[in-house]
């Protein structure tokens, strides 16, 4: 299959992502304590995160590893390949990079980005978000990023005072946009602030010749245990945003609605789905635990049963097994 159905961000490059003490990568060996993990020969290695491992045990019961910020802390390169080349393997095509819990300080943010950025891009070729909760921090990034060998996105604006500037600089940087739906004064409480928020946002996009295929929306998805109506106000706000804007791209952070609950892979995939059916062309996922492969045939096949793929050209292209090479017959003497 060479047609690409879905942009797919994987999410998994982030400070925030923990392991469980108990998680079978936990390994303990000569009185170390290691997150076990893929070397670039393939060879099985272990993250040494023994100087962050709890001497009092009564403590295990609340830590949790930060195996990536402490691998981004150690300049563990092989590790951070392992993050990102995992990910690229499973089928992403944009790498989210955000390293705001790396310190309070956004001096040592900015620093730890401007070194990142360099070696993500000798890791891979895929597209670098840049992903912070501070603007300064994504310029930082961007300072460094060589277009040369790939596109940068920005993750992302929104209505914030002080976010509105990487309009402007994403059009100097030829970058992608991403867009969320964060109102001026907090969190939209439904699908009509969502909309409305992010209508704004493509107004602002289009004043500065953003094109409509490098705008990325993301209406925000909440965990669905802490709001009956989350889901349904995400998804009537994908449906409302794509009868508007036809073209433009529309994701969310998809694993975000099984935060807190058990089998997350579960819940995941039961909400990407329903977003695609949604309106959502792209997916922010961990590609690890919910491959993307999935979804692209979803979707390859529900285009065919809902009339968006007529007479199943696109299936059949995308599915069709080659023909085996034809053999050639001895020609036969004349006479």
């Amino acid at each position: 299959m060479t047609e690409k159905v879905f942009d797919i961000i994987g999410e998994n490059f982030n400070t925030t992502r923990r392991l469980k003490p108990t998680s079978p990568r936990v390994v303990h060996e000569g009185g170390k304590v290691g997150v076990s993990y893929t070397g670039p020969d393939g060879s099985k290695r272990l993250l040494d995160i023994t100087e962050i491992w709890p001497a009092d045990p009564a403590k295990l019961r609340t830590f949790q590893i930060p195996h990536v910020a402490h691998a981004v802390r150690t300049q563990n390169i092989d590790y951070l390949a392992w993050v990102i080349n995992s990910q690229v393997a499973a089928g992403a095509n944009i790498i989210d990079l955000c390293v705001d819990e790396i310190a309070v300080d956004p001096a040592i943010r900015h620093k730890t980005m401007i070194w990142l950025i360099p070696v993500a891009q000798k890791i891979t070729d895929a597209i670098l978000a840049i992903d912070s909760s501070d603007p300064e921090t994504i310029v930082a990034g961007l300072s460094v990023h060589d277009s040369s060998k790939s596109r940068a996105a920005i993750n992302s604006v929104n209505l914030e005072d002080g976010r509105q500037d990487l309009i402007k600089l994403a059009k100097e940087k030829n970058a992608l946009l991403f867009a969320n739906a964060s109102g001026r004064n907090g969190m939209p409480k439904d699908e009509r602030e969502r909309v409305q928020n992010l209508c704004e946002l493509m107004d602002m996009m289009s004043s500065a010749g953003i094109a409509v295929t490098d705008r990325y929306l993301d209406p925000l998805a909440f965990p669905a245990s802490t709001g009956g109506a989350f889901g349904t106000h995400y998804l009537e706000a994908v449906r409302e945003i794509r009868r508007l804007y036809p073209e433009v791209h529309i994701f969310g952070g998809h694993s975000n609605t099984s935060f807190g609950l058990p089998q997350r892979k579960i819940m995941n995939h039961a909400f990407i789905i329903l977003s695609i059916l949604a309106g959502c062309d792209t997916l922010m996922i961990d590609p690890v635990m919910n491959p993307p492969k999935d979804f692209v045939e979803f979707k390859l096949g529900a285009d065919v049963v809902l009339g968006k793929d007529e007479f199943a050209m696109r299936y059949m292209a995308a599915f069709r097994a080659p023909s085996p090479p034809r053999s050639r017959q001895p020609m036969r003497a004349a006479g």
